[in-house]
């Protein structure tokens, strides 16, 4: 609310002089400010589309007061309302041959209309003749419309115009022409497929501007053909260069640092071109050093472009130095007490460890200290690292901070997947029988019915078949572990919820009954627990196996 004051403010600057807006204006501004309540809000403003639906239909109204009247309806929009009423005026004043009145109606259909809107056609005709005008600020005001509102049926009626633009001596509409061909080959990408040297030649164009806009288009173009633009690398590298050397205009800084957005723009361009391709990633190599050299980071922009760095090391052909320089820059964001700076350094170490995974292991604490984070999309972002870089070396470490991790959150869907990645990687990488069974439980304890069905069923085939390697030792050892696990867990005075809501109780019981052997060899490191069991057993069997307890049971009584 005290933005849209603010801006108010700014429009209704008539009782000082400002913009010529009058002091009604002024008033109806002050008096949203003041509301208390969204309902009287409405009624002001619902009275104020009564009295410009009136004051707009009058034929003698003047055209200033048509200017203001249309500023206010943009308000009457921005609060909510429906102004659809006043758009066919806004159309009008655009042929209007005042320049600020023409650019108050191009201002107010930009915002109004979209492409698909029945009165973009009555405006055709406005822009073709304002793309053709000698006054530049006209041309500027038509371009913007152009990329606003032209769509893929009317390209054709301004293509022409606006690859002439492209020649312009005022480098502003050179700028606007580019950004409005890149809108026309983002609606209609064959309507600008013959003038794709247009902007590569707009990328030598002597204004910064004009060769930053250009970017954009390329970048979207090497998105989808990235061979046809290989011959690009040397010329983005060197603007790159003269970019980071301080070349350009002072004008262009941005919190000290060299026109910063266009460097990303570069390095993401850079990355494209680079991945998979030596030769191109050896050209590529001594800018991006540098730049990380150079880096500040002390400013959140220059973080940012530190950051895509790295981004663009992690898609080159792997080079040793590059890639200690990205680590280190990683090394200062995972060790930041910003919570942003940490997500993008583990964002950034997701994204190095493809081609070099043995540099996760000099960051493996720094990330596993992120889970105790109080940010949520912090954990969440480590917890898909933790999933990549887990090996047989730390799996015990990883998994059970994953387990904590899982038990801390609430959300039941994110709590299942968590759940799948600890049983993934315990089947994947366990260190030992013990460790495994051990480990699986904790899964069932803290996600219960949240784990999948087919994981007690694939533990349990895997106890009952062993390791299909014929070693009898190997296997009996796993069977053993499992009973006395389970005969642990049914030993408990009470067992946790979760476990009566999941299959491990059946799967607790089936591994029982078919190795019943085992038992007896944990008799006296389970004889103080046999009643619990017992009570547990005779409480949970005929839920679990109505009609197949006789065995069991006879089996309670002699533990009982």
């Amino acid at each position: 609310m005290e933005q849209l004051k603010t801006i108010g403010r700014e429009l209704a600057m008539g009782s000082q002089g400002g913009f010529g807006q009058s002091k009604e204006f002024l008033d109806l501004i002050k008096s949203i400010g003041e509301t208390r309540s969204k309902a009287e809000e409405d009624r002001i403003v619902l009275r104020e589309i009564e009295t410009l639906k009136s004051r707009l239909s009058s034929p003698n109204t003047p055209k200033f007061k048509l200017k203001e009247y249309l500023i206010r309806l943009l308000y009457v929009e921005m609060l909510g309302h429906d102004a659809s009423f006043g758009y066919i005026h806004a159309v009008k004043m655009t042929h209007d041959e005042n320049l600020l009145l023409k650019r108050t109606g191009y201002l107010a259909v930009t915002l109004f209309l979209n492409e698909d809107h029945d009165l973009i056609i009555l405006i055709v005709n406005t822009i073709q003749k304002d793309l053709k005008s000698d006054n530049y600020l006209v041309v500027c005001a038509a371009l913007n419309a152009v990329c606003r509102l032209i769509n893929e049926e009317t390209i054709p009626a301004v293509l022409p115009q606006v690859v002439e633009l492209l020649g312009h001596q005022k480098e502003t509409v050179r700028k606007k022409a580019v950004m409005a061909l890149h809108r026309f080959y983002q609606r209609a990408p064959g309507s600008v497929s013959h003038l794709i040297s247009n902007f590569r030649k707009r990328l030598c164009d002597n204004d910064p501007g004009v060769m930053g806009a250009t970017l954009c288009p390329l970048f979207d173009l090497i998105m989808t053909d990235v061979d046809s633009y290989k011959d690009l690398v040397i010329s983005f590298v060197n603007i790159l260069k003269q970019v980071a050397e301080r070349r350009l205009p002072k004008s262009y800084d941005y919190h000290q640092m060299p026109a910063p957005f266009v460097q990303i723009k570069l390095l993401k361009i850079l990355s494209l071109l680079g991945s998979g391709d030596k030769k191109a990633s050896e050209q590529i190599y001594t800018i991006v050093g540098d730049i990380i050299r150079k880096s500040d980071s002390t400013s959140n922009i220059g973080n940012a472009i530190l950051y895509e760095c790295i981004c663009c090391v992690s898609s080159l052909h792997p080079n040793p130095k590059l890639l200690e320089a990205a680590a280190d820059a990683i090394s200062k964001f995972l060790k930041s007490d910003s919570h942003n700076l940490k997500y993008l350094g583990i964002d950034a170490l997701s994204r190095l460890i493809k081609i070099s995974p043995e540099i996760a292991e000099q960051h493996q604490l720094a990330v596993i200290d992120c889970l105790e984070d109080p940010d949520d999309t912090l954990k969440r972002k480590t917890f898909e690292l933790l999933y990549k870089m887990t090996k047989s070396s730390n799996v015990e470490v990883i998994v059970d901070r994953m387990i904590n991790y899982m038990i801390s959150i609430n959300d039941s869907h994110y709590k299942t997947e968590i759940a799948s990645r600890c049983v993934e990687l315990a089947e994947q990488f366990a260190p030992s029988n013990q460790w495994f069974i051990q480990t699986m439980n904790k899964v069932f304890e803290h996600a219960g019915d949240l784990v999948n069905s087919k994981v007690a069923h694939n533990l349990m085939r895997l106890i009952a078949e062993g390791f299909g390697e014929d070693d009898d030792a190997v296997d009996s050892q796993l069977r053993s572990s499992a009973v006395e696990s389970y005969l642990q867990i049914m030993g408990e005075p009470k067992l946790p919820s979760a476990f009566l809501q999941s299959c491990i109780l059946v799967l607790c019981v089936c591994v029982c009954g078919l190795f019943n052997f085992f038992i007896y060899l944990f008799y006296r490191s389970f004889v103080g627990s046999w009643g619990n069991m017992g009570l547990q057993m005779e409480n949970i069997l005929p839920h679990i196996l109505p009609g197949n307890c006789v065995t069991w049971q006879r089996l309670i009584r002699q533990m009982t």
